[in-house]
């Protein structure tokens, strides 16, 4: 049974799933991803390995073709941050409103749109006012495809896989943002001697692929319709989200610990080029291949955790395999090559051993997997509105983590700049130990059965903080 219990005022509103077929599709759902979204999950990794290509080599195009100091191209990212933090805290309330498929179609239109704006008018006119209006505003693009599509798997999911189907969802979303992304960055430029402008009209042909797979290839009927039964109430549903914010401390921790999360992915994107060429003396693409490393490694640990979570606790899996593991490996991945090359070894040697350090840390950013479960049970009845403050800190780490990097890095360098991150890393574990007591069968709040949903749970329990 879905998330919502009420959701979905089409016409298949009330009708049970199929039964799943055996073969494939039996495999499919063992695996915890929900059948009739496969085609989701593959247009999702397309979009977003076309949004990823962009991320570590914007910084040197812009610096090297349009003269952006480091501090410049982190301010530029930063109003595109917040664009994606917008759009990312309203997704969830719109898809609600909307049906999570018109969201995604919105993503896709808008993202292509300045995309091509980008590409063919501010570039070329090499106007800065409009380098930042063009992006900027294409950072609206997709949070809306994609965490519609995250509002789309908690309406589809059963409740004892809730955490497994996010798990995937993560899987797509990283496979393609950076991973995936920064491979293809890779290959275009190293392989098929394009130049950084080509390779953006590349990740524009990707997008326009992944959006058509998932938005053509979906035939899943409750993501086409409102997901609450009252969709005229559109206040309501998107003040939801600000009142959790408002009068629940946990629904912004958990915005918070988002955040946290991912603050290294988009900063370590504008200030590690420059560290890797200028301070390590090694070329951009050890960058790029570190990057793939990262998150590659990342993938098969995103369901991984997810299940841990569901079986052990989502705040206790949060805190250990999260927030204290990432603290302890990004470190490992600034310091060991300085390290290294300090005591003699080879650059070869010493970039090695950088691989496996942003191996173990690509496995510890995992750990925040069931966050997005913890942040659907504080308000299991409104889980669209839950959800926006979650997804809020998803976008919020695409605007802080370039922020950090324009304001501090020249106040304090890429090692203050590391230090800040892995005290943040610390703080987001201690807020994560007061997300206990909102998981049904944990810290006495009660067990619900497999065929049950989260939002069965009684009013008393499901409201009591």
């Amino acid at each position: 049974m879905a998330l919502h219990t009420t959701s979905a005022v089409g016409p298949a509103a009330d009708t049970p799933p199929p039964a799943p077929r055996a073969g494939a599709g039996g495999l499919v759902e063992r695996l915890g991803i929900p059948r009739p979204l496969i085609f989701g999950f593959v247009g999702l990794t397309i979009f977003m390995i076309g949004d990823g290509v962009e991320t570590n080599i914007l910084e040197p195009f812009l610096s090297s073709e349009h003269g952006f100091s480091v501090s410049l191209a982190g301010t530029l990212v930063t109003v595109y941050g917040v664009a994606v933090a917008i759009a990312a805290f309203f997704a969830a309330a719109l898809s609600d409103l909307w049906g999570p498929r018109k969201v995604m179609m919105l993503g896709a239109a808008v993202w292509v749109t300045f995309e091509l704006a980008f590409l063919c008018v501010a570039l070329t006119t090499d106007l800065t006012w409009l380098i930042f209006l063009t992006y900027g505003l294409r950072g609206f693009g997709y949070p809306f495809f994609a965490y519609g599509f995250l509002v789309w798997i908690t309406a589809t999911a059963p409740a004892q896989q809730l955490g497994t189907g996010v798990g995937w969802f993560y899987v797509a979303f990283s496979a393609g943002l950076p991973t995936l992304g920064a491979l293809t960055a890779t290959v275009s430029m190293q392989f098929f001697d394009l130049t950084f402008y080509q390779t953006l009209w590349v990740s524009l042909g990707l997008v326009l692929i992944g959006s058509l797979i998932a938005l053509l290839g979906v035939k899943e009927r409750r993501g086409r319709f409102p997901l609450v039964s009252n969709p005229e109430a559109v206040s309501q549903t998107l003040g939801q989200g600000f009142r959790l914010l408002r009068h629940d401390r946990r629904a912004r921790f958990v915005t918070y610990i988002r955040t946290i999360n991912s603050i290294p992915t988009y900063a370590m994107a504008v200030f590690f080029p420059s560290f890797f060429t200028d301070d390590l003396g090694w070329q951009l693409g050890w960058f790029l291949i570190l990057t793939t490393v990262i998150y590659a490694v990342n993938l098969p640990f995103n369901p991984f955790y997810g299940k841990l979570g569901d079986k052990f606790g989502w705040a206790r899996t949060v805190f250990w395999a999260g927030a204290v593991a990432c603290a302890v490996t990004l470190a490992m991945v600034y310091f060991i090559p300085i390290v290294a090359l300090w005591l003699g070894a080879s650059d070869t040697v010493a970039f090695a051993i950088t691989l496996v350090a942003g191996a173990l840390f690509g496995v510890s950013l995992a750990g925040y997997v069931p966050l997005s479960a913890l942040a659907v049970s504080l308000d299991p009845k409104h889980p669209g509105a839950a959800m926006a403050t979650y997804n809020l800190g998803v976008g919020g780490a695409v605007a802080v983590g370039p922020l950090l990097v324009a304001v501090l890095h020249p106040l304090i360098g890429a090692t203050g700049l590391v230090l800040v991150m892995v005290a943040l890393y610390f703080l987001s574990g201690w807020m994560s130990l007061q997300l206990k007591g909102t998981q049904p069968g944990f810290d006495g709040v009660p067990a619900i059965d497999g065929d049950a949903k989260i939002d069965d749970l009684t009013d008393a329990e499901s409201t009591r903080h």
